[in-house]
């Protein structure tokens, strides 16, 4: 499809839909269930848990298919309201768009509740394969439509969307869910003790409006006012700087925080700490890594992925271009997915949506004037700026007790070591990918080699970089040095060298 007017409405007309989910906590369905489902489990009633299951679906179900009627009705004044540069045609296909996609809604915010029951009982594999399902069904609704009728439409990719979220995102889920034992059947009364914990768990979430959450509307919002088009090479950019996101860092959360709620839940905060520390090491290191990586080759990556039917050349360095910039969030992002789950696994919900709301009122300034200085590059900046502004005040809090600041002071001690290997691989990926670029044909096989070559010269080399650092600030390094014996950890024990 390309990136044009028509892509632009695609992009659109998931922002109603978004919006209903994240009212009712949709998206934080997992964060909220699992800490009263744990509680249930470490007190060794599992039937109790099966019956607060049943207590908050209840209301949930009949909650989004309400939101969803008044999202359907409202939707030609809504989307008029947030894209004034839509012409009305543009409005009209987007409403129509909008009004496929939002049962879908009804799907999301169930299957979440089936999926954080296998999260609590430790059980990944299912809950893995919706994002899956739900992505190869967009695909394959686009394709069908357009085999079908002989037209590229994004209508097709639409109604695939509803079709994946009720197979992957429902009907999978609620099949691994009862793999795990999960009773709908027996009658729970309507005032049941755990509605009202989940109300007080959720309600920050639902009236508060997080920036993580809005970062997406605010870049289709301000996108549009970047030009036709802007919105769909932001959302390619964005979507692909995403994906390091979700294979290190939100798969690394997903799997800590139901070990972090049971910690809390057993009253082991110290430990509880020390996994926060540890995971936030190692997801920050590998998002240094995959950010300079990014930064490299935003432009062959961007071709390799997108540069093909009506998505030609000027798309790919117009998102490639947003994708060096929003390369530079990875760690951000990173740091917010174990930063918010440690938080929330304490059942402290409003200090996330506190700080969180604080930065988005920040974020509308900073949106508006960085898109009207710099265009599409503006949009992506701001985004990181305000993302890191809120990533900040976070750790901030975190970190602020007595022991807070050497615990962070370790943590980015030993993320700040990725620093220089990223910086070596992303030269050394740049320069081998100039080259393949100054001898190679300019097509897919040169932009595919550009990647993958860039790609393993990274990793040879940040490897290299990394070896080099360890043996320079290694512990046998300091051992050698005057002064260099035993030091003292931060947790008060004495280690070898640090």
């Amino acid at each position: 499809l390309g990136a044009t007017p028509i892509t632009d409405q695609y992009v659109a007309a998931f922002r109603i839909p978004d919006f209903l989910n994240y009212l009712l906590a949709g998206g934080f369905l997992s964060i909220t269930f699992i800490p009263i489902f744990s509680r249930y489990l470490a007190d060794d009633d599992e039937e109790g848990g099966w019956a607060a299951l049943r207590a908050i679906m209840r209301p949930i179900a009949i909650g989004i298919t309400g939101l969803v009627v008044i999202g359907w009705i409202a939707a030609p004044w809504v989307i008029e309201l947030i894209y004034p540069e839509f012409t009305m045609a543009q409005i009209d296909a987007t409403v129509r768009l909008t009004r496929i996609v939002l049962p879908a809604q009804i799907f999301f915010v169930t299957g979440a509740l089936f999926t954080a029951v296998q999260y609590a009982k430790g059980v990944f594999t299912i809950p893995t394969l919706a994002p899956i399902v739900y992505n190869v069904a967009i695909i394959a609704g686009g394709v069908g439509y357009a085999a079908a009728t002989g037209e590229a439409d994004p209508e097709g990719f639409i109604w695939g969307a509803l079709a994946g979220a009720f197979i992957g995102n429902f009907a999978l889920q609620w099949w691994g869910a009862s793999r795990v034992g999960m009773r709908l059947l027996a009658v729970t009364p309507w005032r049941h003790p755990a509605l009202r914990e989940y109300l007080l768990i959720a309600v920050p979430l639902m009236i508060g409006q997080s920036i993580v959450v809005l970062d997406e509307t605010f870049m289709s919002t301000f996108g549009d006012l970047a030009g036709d088009g802007a919105q769909t090479q932001l959302q390619f950019a964005r979507r692909t700087m995403l994906v390091p996101v979700g294979v290190v860092a939100q798969a690394a959360g997903v799997a800590a925080y139901p070990f972090l709620a049971r910690l809390f839940a057993e009253g082991k905060e110290r430990r509880m700490r020390d996994t926060v520390d540890t995971s936030l090491r190692y997801v920050l290191t590998l998002s240094v890594l995959a950010a300079g990586l990014l930064v490299a080759l935003s432009t062959p990556i961007m071709a390799t992925l997108f540069e093909r039917g009506s998505f030609d050349r000027s798309d790919t360095l117009a998102a490639a271009a947003a994708l060096f910039f929003y390369a530079f969030s990875i760690p951000i992002w990173g740091g917010l997915q174990i930063l918010t789950r440690a938080f929330y696994a304490r059942r402290d919900m409003w200090t996330p949506v506190v700080i969180g709301t604080g930065a988005t009122l920040v974020a509308v300034p900073v949106y508006w004037s960085l898109q009207r200085a710099f265009g599409l590059r503006g949009v992506a900046v701001a985004s990181t700026v305000v993302l890191a502004l809120y990533a900040g005040a976070l750790a901030y809090r975190w970190y602020g007790a007595s022991d807070g600041e050497g615990r962070l002071g370790h943590v980015l001690e030993r993320t700040g070591r990725a620093v220089p290997m990223a910086f070596v691989g992303g030269v050394a990926a740049w320069a081998t990918a100039r080259g393949i670029d100054a001898v190679a044909p300019d097509g897919f096989l040169s932009h595919f080699a550009q990647a993958a070559i860039g790609s393993v010269v990274f990793a040879v080399m940040a490897l290299v970089t990394g070896a080099v650092l360890h043996d320079l600030l290694g512990p046998n390094a300091r051992a050698g040095r005057p002064g260099g014996g035993p030091q003292v950890s931060i947790d008060g024990g004495a280690q070898d060298g640090g």
